[in-house]
């Protein structure tokens, strides 16, 4: 399938490793430009390196902590100045430390808000008139399967990733006359270092090998394995395409068949 973003700007954030970094892989892989940041300098240079080799695809690489917002202000004019326009976001950011709901104070949880759903509301703040422009768009948010199904100890991401939900879906109404969609997708169990660490997490509380705990997920999952990045990283990229302009005010999840409920 042609999904006719060849030449389009993506943006991706949080893209040095992980969810982030495959989408931005993709979305390079099917021609688009992309620009991508992180906190960390070296390893967003790093990131965009190795995609501009595989790809061939323009990279633009910068630095951004997307709870700051001065930091987002500044990294979109420098996206738009570079680039002309943003026709795709992609917005992501790390995930809040593991926990139950009794191991955080109420600031631990307006901590986790500014980075979920406040850092996602600023980036459509400054990359949506742009899109409006166009009359051209696809937004798509970064979230987890604990919006549909809260996981025990992953109490500031239940309560964080919701909003962002409520967000998109608010948003997509309002924007879908103009070609432009807003979506939301839920991964379950993906294998990046933040899987690894809530692997590492939960072996250390239940004093077991991670391999056992690993073992334990797997036979949860109706698919019996954790999914890959880049199966993600296609996910988004056809949400990303003009084939999905009439897909819109969803959430998708990609999570093997671990949610069992109906809606």
């Amino acid at each position: 399938m042609n999904l006719q973003i060849e030449g389009k700007v993506a943006v991706v954030t949080a893209a040095s490793r992980g969810l982030g970094r495959a989408v931005a892989e993709a979305l390079a892989a099917e021609g688009a430009r992309v620009a991508i940041c992180s906190r960390d300098r070296e390893a967003i240079t790093a990131a965009a390196e190795a995609i501009r080799d595989a790809t061939g695809s323009d990279v633009l690489a910068l630095e951004c902590d997307v709870t700051n917002p001065a930091a987002v202000a500044r990294f979109a004019a420098t996206v738009l100045d570079h680039c002309g326009t943003a026709h795709i976001l992609f917005a992501n950011a790390g995930g809040p430390p593991p926990g139950s709901v009794l191991d955080f104070g109420a600031d631990d949880y307006a901590t986790a808000v500014e980075l979920n759903l406040l850092s996602t509301i600023r980036l459509v703040n400054v990359f949506l008139p742009a899109m409006r422009r166009q009359r051209w768009g696809r937004i798509i948010a970064s979230a987890s399967i604990s919006v549909k199904q809260p996981l025990p100890q992953l109490a500031l991401s239940n309560v964080s990733r919701a909003g962002v939900v409520a967000y998109i879906k608010t948003l997509s109404s309002q924007v879908a006359a103009e070609n432009i969609t807003a979506n939301t997708i839920a991964p379950g169990y993906i294998m990046t270092e933040r899987v690894e660490q809530l692997l590492a997490d939960r072996a250390q509380r239940e004093n077991r090998l991670v391999d056992e705990v690993r073992t334990d997920l797997e036979s949860a999952i109706p698919a019996r394995r954790i999914g890959r990045p880049d199966e993600f990283g296609a996910l988004v990229a056809f949400l990303a395409s003009e084939p999905a302009a009439y897909i819109t005010g969803t959430t998708l999840l990609i999570d093997g068949g671990m949610y069992q409920g109906l809606m």
